[in-house]
């Protein structure tokens, strides 16, 4: 999934924008866009933050003033392919100059919130986040497309070990959500909708998760430094993993360590160790 920030735009010479993946927009402040298929009749579309614009791609659009700040998601085809559960031939959905979506400005915020931090979640979180917004634009915008199967019965218990087995054994690296459908042999979307079946949770939370078991595990050897249990259970930063690590669990790493070894805990007024 591409991600791009724009800012407002002083210049007013009409350009003509051609974009051929799938790209909507989030405006992130309010102002107007001037928007139109012709450059003689574009027309002014107002805009508060939260509403949503999505492209005609292929044939393009021409845009006159952009006074307006707003992030622009590109959706791969193969994610919206995927999300018709592999229906055949190019997804088309409506383009909408204006329209609002509660599902995709959520998604969209969490996209925006993540890109302020430097995506310390990595390639797992923008797949899964991609591939929820491609179900969303196809069950409201799609011209044709046949409907998302509801999956029953989730995943064998071999395919569920063999997922299990390709995290644990790259809990350092980079994950993405075609890495683990391609590991059992399926499609993106029809491997996330079994494996939250199956487990209750989402891919991403899955990893997480195990993540930070690993993490508990490291942090219980008394000389092993926060920064190195990070890295090794795939945190870009050792701050991210901070973060993390205390909202899942209440305490920071190093208070982990020290409660687990049964000393006292830093006080308020001391500074923890490792940075946190």
């Amino acid at each position: 999934m591409k991600v791009e920030l724009f800012s407002p735009d002083p210049e007013t010479e009409p350009r003509h924008w051609v974009r051929h993946d799938q790209a909507f927009a989030m405006m992130l402040g309010p102002g107007s866009i001037e928007w139109g298929s012709k450059r003689a009749a574009l027309e002014k579309f107002g805009y508060r933050a939260g509403d949503l614009a999505l492209c005609d791609r292929h044939n393009g659009e021409w845009v006159g003033l952009m006074n307006v700040p707003h992030l622009q998601l590109g959706i791969s085809d193969a994610a919206l392919t995927a999300a018709t559960d592999e229906a055949d031939g190019e997804i088309e959905l409506h383009p909408h100059r204006k329209f609002a979506d509660s599902r995709l400005g959520a998604l969209v915020n969490a996209v925006h919130a993540e890109m302020l931090v430097g995506f310390p979640s990595g390639r797992l979180f923008l797949d899964s986040v991609e591939q929820a917004m491609a179900v969303a634009l196809v069950n409201g915008q799609a011209v044709r497309s046949r409907p998302v199967k509801i999956s029953r019965g989730g995943l064998g218990s071999s395919r569920l070990r063999r997922i299990t087995d390709l995290v644990h054994a790259r809990l350092e690296n980079e994950l993405g959500l075609d890495d683990l459908a391609q590991s059992v042999g399926l499609s993106t979307a029809h491997f996330a909708r079994m494996f939250r079946k199956s487990t209750g949770e989402t891919p991403h939370q899955f990893v997480l998760r195990n993540r930070l078991e690993r993490a508990k595990a490291m942090l219980r050897a008394p000389n092993t430094r926060v920064l190195a249990v990070a890295v090794a259970c795939g945190f870009k930063t050792q701050q991210h993993f901070a973060q993390v690590f205390r909202n899942v669990y209440g305490v920071s790493p190093t208070e982990y360590r020290e409660h687990f070894l049964g000393r006292e805990t830093p006080g308020a007024s001391e500074t923890p160790s490792d940075g946190e």
